[in-house]
């Protein structure tokens, strides 16, 4: 028996590969990888009243935000919570918080810091808390993406509409071409908006979102939509799909509520007869479809605070927040599961936990600042028009 010998490959790691090795950085990713000092131990049994100790010491320079699908044990820190865009403008009202603590991810921290002052310190616990959707959006690409519109002869007629879960790069990219940012919650208002400006919309970087407004909310067809995938030579598309098309949606994904499926839908219908299935925009459209509820984050809490006693419910969203709300609920005899069988919390909102919080607050109250995150006044600039516009909608 002989072995064949296989000649020794030259395969070098890509600068993606890296990151997700934990080693090298990228300034401009929603992945870091950095976090300088010794973290305290997760066991560490005085890590609450070390995190209370040290934002008392701060008193008021220090405000901290908490998006809802943070773990418990770090909401209980939250001055206020909310979604992304909710929390950034808390921290805007807040001018004399020297820091602002945002326990969430990436670009809600670049979001809170191109809105609050120039004397204000955003702060990011874990650098490494980045967001999936909004890596699959990168500016290069995005700018790749405008030029194939331009070669297509369509760039004239798109106006880009960016959803908040996006990186500062894309929300500049998205000012700078006439376009504005949306929430899940006003997403069909700037939709309105983009189509009075323009005849087609190129949505980033949720497709689901984008998809779920025009057919859902809209009344377009699914064949009004396309897909541009940044992977694919010319982004998998060709010139008459694009100039055929009125949505054009970026290949993009939430990683936990692109898993929901209408299995999942079907299989809680079964098992819990008169169950209420009250999912996110950022699922796909056929659950979306097959829901009876379907709105952003403070649209489920509020449909939840209104839902009679005794009524059941089957929630698509992050686990922290499902979990959170049935138990709050409890009292009120109000059954709320979790959408799939399988547990699926936010893997990078989860690096948001007790000891990167305490090592944060009492690095800041020591009078050591780490972790800022800031955005270049270029970028901001741009960035923060397109916020404007979204605020204007009426």
């Amino acid at each position: 028996m002989t072995t064949a010998q296989t000649p020794e490959l030259d395969v070098q790691p890509t600068p993606l590969a890296l990151l997700l090795l934990g080693r090298e950085a990228d300034p401009r990713s929603e992945r870091g990888v950095d976090c300088p000092g010794d973290l305290p131990s997760p066991s560490d049994p005085d890590l609450v009243e070390r995190a209370r100790a040290a934002k008392a010491k701060l008193g008021d320079k220090v405000f901290v935000l908490g998006h809802h699908y943070q773990r418990d044990e770090v909401i209980q820190f939250a001055d206020v919570t909310g979604d992304s865009f909710k929390l950034a403008r808390d921290a805007a009202a807040r001018p004399e918080a020297e820091y602002i603590v945002f326990c969430g991810v990436h670009f809600m921290a670049e979001s809170a810091d191109i809105l609050t002052s120039d004397a204000q310190k955003v702060v990011l616990p874990d650098l490494a808390a980045g967001c999936s959707m909004a890596d699959m959006a990168t500016a290069e690409q995005v700018a790749e993406c405008w030029d194939v519109l331009t070669e297509a002869g369509v760039a004239e007629q798109v106006v880009p509409v960016s959803y908040m879960n996006s990186s500062a790069d894309i929300k500049a990219f998205t000012g700078k071409h006439g376009g504005l940012i949306c929430t899940s919650s006003n997403a069909k208002r700037a939709l309105d908006w983009a189509f009075e400006q323009g005849e087609k919309v190129l949505f980033l970087p949720d497709q689901h979102l984008g998809r779920n407004t025009a057919v859902r909310d809209m009344g377009m067809s699914l064949e009004d939509c396309v897909v541009y995938n940044p992977h694919k030579p010319g982004g998998g598309v060709t010139v008459e799909q694009l100039r055929a098309a009125k949505m054009i949606l970026w290949r993009g994904h939430c990683s936990v509520h692109g898993r929901f499926s209408l299995d999942s839908v079907n299989d809680v219908r079964a098992r819990i007869p008169g169950v209420n299935v009250l999912v996110h925009p950022e699922c796909k459209h056929e659950v979306v479809a097959a829901a009876d509820h379907v709105g952003s984050t403070e649209y489920i809490i509020k449909t939840l605070e209104a839902a009679p006693a005794g009524s059941k419910w089957a929630i698509g969203t992050e686990l922290n927040l499902v979990r959170r709300l049935a138990n709050r609920f409890a009292s009120e005899d109000k059954e709320i599961v979790f959408l799939d069988k399988t547990v699926c919390f936010c893997s990078t909102m989860n690096r948001i936990d007790l000891p990167h919080l305490v090592w944060t607050l009492e690095s800041l109250a020591e009078g050591t600042l780490v972790n800022r995150i800031e955005v270049d006044k270029e970028t901001e600039a741009f960035a923060k028009l397109a916020l404007e516009r979204m605020l204007a909608l009426p």
